[in-house]
């Protein structure tokens, strides 16, 4: 209990950061497992496409929730408002993913191609 005490361990403090970090993890998890059901797209984390080859479906949310823990742990081991900041920026890169996995599950174009950049 003293290494942990010793590390400072703290979550950051803001719930609804928190809140919407798991709301986009958990809608990318489901993108990120849909992508190896559609035939027109693919997903490109080689550590998902691992896990799954290994562990089929159920690999490709183990990976997931061990990339949720890693950034977890990170935000409580950061101090105040680094963590926040890391946290803000983890849930703006989920936030643009999301919205890329599902156009992409939609409408089979990506992102870019939606916007036309």
């Amino acid at each position: 209990m003293d290494t942990v005490t010793r590390l400072n361990l703290d979550p950051p403090e803001s719930p609804s950061l928190r809140v919407a970090f798991l709301s986009l993890w958990f809608v990318d998890m489901v993108a990120a497992t849909l992508f190896f059901v559609v035939p027109y797209a693919n997903e490109l984390n080689p550590i998902t496409v691992l896990f799954f080859d290994y562990l089929g479906f159920s690999g490709v949310p183990l990976a997931a929730t061990l990339y949720a823990l890693i950034i977890m742990g990170i935000g409580h081991i950061l101090s105040h408002p680094r963590d926040i900041q890391f946290i803000g920026l983890i849930v703006a890169l989920y936030a643009l993913l999301v919205v890329n996995n599902v156009l992409l599950l939609l409408s089979g174009e990506p992102l870019v191609a939606v916007i036309g950049v």
